[in-house]
């Protein structure tokens, strides 16, 4: 839908037919929430190819990145929960405590109801798409909006999935941010936002005046320490992959590097080589390099290089404005009042830290909000157990950057200024699902006599038995 078409009547309207159809019961069965995970599917599989070519138009990303890091990620994800979504659905019976019996307690997975999903521009098809699949499973009915800022992908998803998806029950709508505003007025069940920390100041602002519950995947300045002894040409060639996949617009990408001058001295000439191998000699021209998603983010990062000594640049610094290229980077010499050091990078500029020792790497990192993401590469064990023991982070990857995330087995998420809540395989389902408790209790014989007023001597004793223990 057309951006300049959308009023405050079209999105009140939408949200109610999505009600109208989630009180009607149709979302709950098993059969119908499998139907809709195969549409979905289905809807990839015969629109890959436009699919990533809207991603190319939008980002500059290869087919092949888009596939992998996109398209095939959620294919991999309906497939993980489309195998494990009827045992996930089952209820369980735990055993009720002595002074209840006789009684049966049962917990079940119930839908939370009409639930929005806000998604961003760097990953325009996965991040919209992956918390669709959780919310699919879980029951629910379903407001989609995409980001206006990868405008192709927006209008190439708006167009398909009401081609495949229940119409009553999966909308989609188009715009800016004057219509999320008036999406973000509307009641919802649930909000899942994935996006940058101001937003989700707007966005949580909007759900507590209906007291809506807010899943928020952010990002923040994730670090990563090198140790001692650890091989830097393979730590190089890991973390260069994972900073400049999608050009380092990546929320969990590697934000900036701390570690001793003897490695920091090492690390050019191994970033050079890595760099070299992903992109060849001049990543411009490489198919495989992405690029920045408008001209106002690349002079942005471009700010941030402006100040930065030509000297302190080890490779990379090359910038196109009008052709959003900014070359892989990294800048040794980092200062901790630099621009580089001050907000998220989300770009391919990795700036090194240099310290003492583990002790002041440490210090710094426990300086900054708590990151998305922490790497380290390391074989000390004692620096893995502080790390572990004394920061917080929502995951901390050893050896390897950014990969966690791949795993439909391990929660995605963040702690504090970097989100809260997380997503993927069964805790997709969980998100988007309601626990709900129930009791069943006969009226004979009636245990529940002996805690009645007036109290007495079983009233006591039970107390003193049971509910006191």
């Amino acid at each position: 839908m057309d951006q300049f078409q959308l009023d405050k009547g079209i999105v009140s309207q939408t949200v109610s037919q999505l009600r109208a159809t989630f009180n009607s019961g149709k979302t709950k069965p098993i059969e119908w929430r499998k139907e809709q995970l195969k549409q979905l599917k289905k809807l990839i599989e015969e629109n890959s190819s436009t699919l990533e070519q809207a991603i190319k138009e939008d980002l500059g990303k290869s087919e092949i990145e888009s596939r992998m890091t996109e398209t095939s990620f959620v294919k991999g994800e309906i497939a993980h929960t489309l195998k494990k979504l009827k045992n996930w659905m089952k209820s369980t019976k735990p055993v009720m405590p002595l002074m209840l019996q006789p009684a049966a307690g049962k917990l079940v997975y119930e839908p939370l109801g009409v639930v929005l999903i806000i998604a961003p521009w760097n990953y325009p098809v996965m991040l919209l798409l992956s918390p669709l699949v959780g919310a699919l499973a879980a029951g629910n009915s379903v407001l989609l909006k995409p980001s206006e800022v990868s405008p192709t992908v927006s209008k190439v998803l708006a167009e398909l999935i009401p081609q495949y998806l229940d119409h009553d029950a999966v909308k989609i709508l188009e715009g800016g941010a004057e219509a999320t505003g008036l999406i973000l007025e509307e009641r919802f069940d649930h909000i899942f936002y994935t996006g940058n920390e101001h937003v989700a100041r707007i966005v949580s602002a909007a759900a507590a005046k209906h007291l809506t519950p807010v899943t928020l995947e952010l990002g923040g300045k994730s670090p990563v320490w090198i140790g001692e002894g650890v091989n830097l040409k393979h730590t190089a060639e890991r973390i260069a992959w994972g900073k400049f996949i999608n050009a380092g617009q990546t929320c969990v990408a590697p934000d900036y590097i701390v570690t001793t001058p003897d490695i920091a001295d090492q690390l050019g000439k191994y970033f050079s080589k890595s760099i070299k191998k992903l992109y060849g000699k001049n990543p411009e021209n490489n198919v495989d390099y992405c690029r920045i998603i408008n001209e106002k983010h690349t002079n942005r990062l471009k700010g941030m290089l402006d100040e930065i000594n030509p000297e302190q640049i080890l490779t990379g610094g090359e910038i196109k404005v009008s052709e959003k290229y900014i070359a892989p980077t990294v800048v040794d010499h980092v200062s901790l009042d630099s621009e580089l050091m001050k907000s998220e990078i989300f770009g391919p500029i990795l700036p090194i830290v240099r310290v003492n020792n583990f002790e002041e790497a440490l210090d710094i990192i426990l300086s900054k909000e708590k990151p998305l993401s922490l790497y380290a590469f390391t074989k000390n064990k004692e620096e893995k157990n502080r790390l572990l023991r004394d920061t917080s982070s929502g995951a901390i990857g050893f050896n390897i950057p950014v990969s966690h995330l791949s795993s439909p087995k391990l929660p995605f998420g963040g702690v504090g200024v970097s989100g809260h809540g997380n997503y993927h395989g069964k805790y997709s389902f969980i998100t988007f699902s309601h626990l709900k408790p129930i009791l069943s209790k006969p009226l004979w014989p009636d245990t529940m006599r002996f805690i009645y007023a007036p109290y007495g001597y079983m009233a006591k004793l039970v107390t003193k038995l049971f509910i006191g223990r």
